[in-house]
């Protein structure tokens, strides 16, 4: 069983100087970003979406932490944003730490994200998941999510 504890500003600002770094490089792997502009551009897309860190309103990093042991096996950054006229929870960023993967904690931390979208009266849950990221995708399309836009690219022999 695992619970949802509120990030600590020293646990955000380890969580910030990481992910900075990952999302950068997931940009690139994707093809969105040129290697050379990517920590830039997303210490910027940072700084935008959480210029007051954990204390940022309708922001919401959490820890997942196993109930049972008290140790904590990944985290989820969960916002509540406009989509037109209706709010909505959008998923920013979640993940399993490698040691946990494969034990049931991604799908009971999504369960805990509609608890908490619940919580605040929202009736949606909306993320975006790199199409390279197969494991991922297969996990939310089990839990009852549906393909809401595609994007596709080929690259073209030089």
């Amino acid at each position: 069983m695992i619970r949802l504890i509120p990030m600590t500003e020293t646990e955000y600002q380890a969580y910030l100087d990481i992910s900075i770094r990952e999302y950068a490089e997931d940009k690139v792997k994707a093809g969105n970003w040129q290697p050379e502009e990517a920590l830039e551009r997303s210490a910027q897309e940072f700084q935008r979406l959480l210029p007051e860190g954990v204390a940022t309103r309708d922001q919401y990093l959490y820890n997942i932490e196993e109930a049972a042991l008290g140790i904590k096996v990944g985290m989820i950054w969960l916002a509540r944003i406009m989509q037109g006229a209706h709010a909505i929870m959008f998923i920013y960023d979640f993940r399993i730490d490698e040691p946990y993967r494969r034990k049931g904690y991604g799908e009971q931390a999504m369960r805990a994200a509609e608890d908490q979208a619940k919580t605040l009266g929202l009736d949606t849950i909306a993320l975006h998941v790199f199409g390279y990221n197969h494991a991922a995708r297969a996990l939310y399309e089990k839990l009852g999510y549906e393909t809401t836009n595609i994007n596709m690219a080929k690259k073209l022999a030089a």
